[in-house]
């Protein structure tokens, strides 16, 4: 049994122990902020852009780094899983979005109508690259969720759907460098889960051709004046690679 001058000297030896370790642990952290967050890339825009999202509380709704209300997708890699075109036209009229679904508020700040065309266009593209430089953050291996939201990952649908022919079964051997498309395609479309914001994309290749297909992704609004579809600004080589992998779609 200790004595009591014994006690009282455990106690502030272990006092003075753990506030070392939590001090060093501590300083420790704040080092490696600098590397682990990218300072170098905290531009005055993606300043702007944590601006919008702490002023306007959107923490209330989404999540951000597992931080947040859970009641709206996790959005800490939300650039990399629907890059910057669905998310620039999402933030214009998320209204239009997830038929039937709970929806985002449209928020003023977001809107040509309200602002003006100019401030409205810098609202959204600061906003995105925010939500860019937080994907970069080295968080220890922590990525959020990527399929917290109605969508459905566009590649094991497809493995699916195409595996019964030869043709679509090269194809679905290509599916590795789809992944990029995979997140801007399953944010509107499914394969055999119905419609979402776009259409189904199941069968599609019964209804189109190479060329109509080229010329929607390419070009949507010169086909149909009133799409919700943005033109998602795919360079010729992923256009073709997106054509060749919907026409395995029958």
């Amino acid at each position: 049994m200790l004595t009591k001058s014994a006690a009282k000297a455990f106690f502030l030896g272990g006092t003075v122990i753990c506030a070392a370790a939590f001090v060093f642990l501590t300083v420790d952290t704040i080092a490696q902020f600098p590397d682990r967050s990218h300072e170098e890339n905290m531009t005055p825009e993606v300043i702007h852009g944590f601006e919008i999202w702490t002023e306007n509380n959107c923490m209330g709704c989404h999540t951000l780094m597992g931080e947040g209300a859970y009641y709206a997708p996790e959005l800490t890699q939300v650039f990399r899983r629907r890059g910057e075109a669905w998310m620039t036209e999402f933030l214009k009229d998320p209204q239009a979005f997830y038929p039937n679904r709970r929806k985002m508020v449209q928020y003023d700040f977001y809107d040509a109508k309200k602002v003006g065309k100019e401030e409205a266009a810098k609202n959204i593209a600061d906003t995105i690259a925010f939500f860019n430089w937080v994907g970069d953050i080295d968080l220890n291996g922590f990525t959020g969720d990527p399929n917290n939201g109605p969508e459905q990952d566009i590649e094991k649908a497809a493995a699916k759907a195409a595996a019964p022919t030869a043709a679509a079964s090269a194809s679905v051997d290509q599916l590795a460098t789809l992944r990029s498309l995979n997140a801007v395609c399953a944010g509107c479309h499914t394969i055999g889960g119905g419609a979402l914001v776009g259409p189904d994309l199941a069968g599609v290749a019964n209804r189109f051709d190479a060329k109509y297909l080229t010329k929607w992704i390419q070009e949507p609004s010169t086909i149909k004046a009133d799409t919700t579809m943005p033109n998602l600004g795919l360079g010729d080589a992923q256009v073709k690679e997106l054509v060749d992998f919907l026409l395995t779609l029958k």
